[in-house]
């Protein structure tokens, strides 16, 4: 598709559609393909509702997208349509594309090669540690990192990675950041990164749409790295989405005897390729990010895109990525939060694993003071639930 620039009213156009009730990405695009513009297809809803077909349509309120633009605009966001010059280009060729994507910071980073970084909410000390390692590589090897803004693997992805580059993908709307306890990090995100959405402004996020979210993390990047994932985690999902569209997958292996553990070692059965360090994956994907923007379409399945009127299928069919948007949304904005007030800290036993750390390695990663950490760690030893090694590290004592 041509990059072209859409003029104020085309793109308050795409935002009315894109926001009619039970309409989503892939109606969206039929409708477009069928009438040629969002202006047009506008004009033809009301013969579609009068027909009946498929899902109830509900025509968003033009007055309701117009304040959404405006609300957008005071937040310090924007919003960039698909064919835009500033959309990402890995999401042009991931099924179901956004038709607009809500920006707030610097698309710039949209250029440069970039990694997903994804794992467990309740990470362990030893996998935030690797993740801290793991992301300071990506940046010195030039690649921005993309992840979910969730507690543990996530948010330690993205500071670690905000000198270098990285982008935050919401489940909600820009103006509902989540979790609440990350509000100071997603405003350094987007201040010194970007943070994105495709969900209207004012959306609270809701459990649906957080696979939504992971498609468009792993959509972005060239390679999804899972640190820690539980069998029935949700990170699970981001790496089918990877090997839905393409995108090179790798896992971190982890001790048979961590549960957090179980889902990453599983990928690697499965055939994910073993990440035990950064250069793991750059030497993996550097060959495709010299190929630029053109990788991208490489790794999609043929046909995947924007291009094809068969690949969309019937107005009804957009679950799960959209039930219904809805027509009015109640924007807000997001209050100043400093990066330096943190959640309060996890348990030093939540924490700890099977695999050894030092006390220094804890209290980088958990938020304690190495005193504190001293203090628990000899309640934890009185309680018999830790082991200590040379080198003062200790681990979690594993049961039979």
């Amino acid at each position: 598709m041509k990059a072209a620039v859409l003029t104020d009213e085309q793109r308050l156009d795409w935002l009315q559609l894109i926001r009619c009730e039970n309409i989503g990405p892939r109606s969206f695009h039929k409708l477009m393909l069928r009438h040629g513009s969002a202006a047009a297809a506008l004009a033809a809803l009301p013969a579609l509702i009068r027909q009946g077909a498929g899902r109830k349509i509900a025509i968003a309120s033009r007055d309701s997208c117009a304040r959404e633009l405006a609300a957008a605009q005071k937040l310090g966001a924007r919003y960039i349509a698909l064919g835009e010059p500033d959309y990402p280009q890995g999401l042009v060729h991931i099924d179901a594309p956004p038709p607009l994507i809500c920006l707030r910071g610097d698309p710039g980073v949209f250029a440069r090669p970039i990694v997903a970084v994804v794992g467990a909410r309740n990470a362990s000390g030893a996998g935030l540690a690797f993740t801290e390692r793991l992301t300071r590589g990506f940046g010195a090897a030039g690649f921005a990192v993309v992840s979910g803004l969730a507690r543990g693997i996530d948010s330690c992805a993205h500071k670690t990675a905000l000198a270098s580059g990285t982008i935050g993908v919401l489940a909600g709307g820009l103006d509902r950041p989540y979790p609440p306890e990350n509000l100071g990090l997603i405003e350094a995100v987007a201040t010194r990164g970007a943070l994105l959405s495709e969900m209207p402004l004012g959306c609270e996020p809701r459990g649906r749409d957080f696979p939504r979210r992971n498609r468009l993390v792993s959509g972005l990047a060239l390679g999804v790295v899972v640190v820690e994932a539980e069998r029935r985690s949700g990170t699970l999902i981001t790496a089918r989405f990877a090997r839905e569209q393409g995108r090179e997958l790798f896992a971190v292996p982890g001790s048979p005897l961590d549960p957090r553990a179980e889902g990453t070692n599983d990928l690697l059965a499965e055939g994910a390729f073993m990440c035990r360090s950064a250069a793991d994956v750059v030497d993996r994907l550097a060959p495709l990010a010299r190929r630029g923007a053109a990788s991208y379409g490489m790794l999609a399945e043929p046909g995947a895109g924007y291009i094809h009127e068969a690949l969309w299928d019937e107005y009804d069919d957009d679950a799960p990525f959209v039930e219904s948007q809805g027509a009015e949304t109640r924007p807000i904005g997001i209050a100043a939060a400093p990066l330096a007030e943190k959640p309060a800290p996890a348990p030093i036993e939540q924490i700890l694993g099977p695999t050894p750390l030092s006390v220094d390695e804890l209290a980088r990663v958990s938020g304690w003071t190495p005193a504190e950490i001293r203090m628990r760690l000899q309640e934890l030893e009185l309680e018999d639930r830790i082991e200590r090694h040379s080198g003062d590290r200790v681990s979690l004592r594993q049961r039979p």
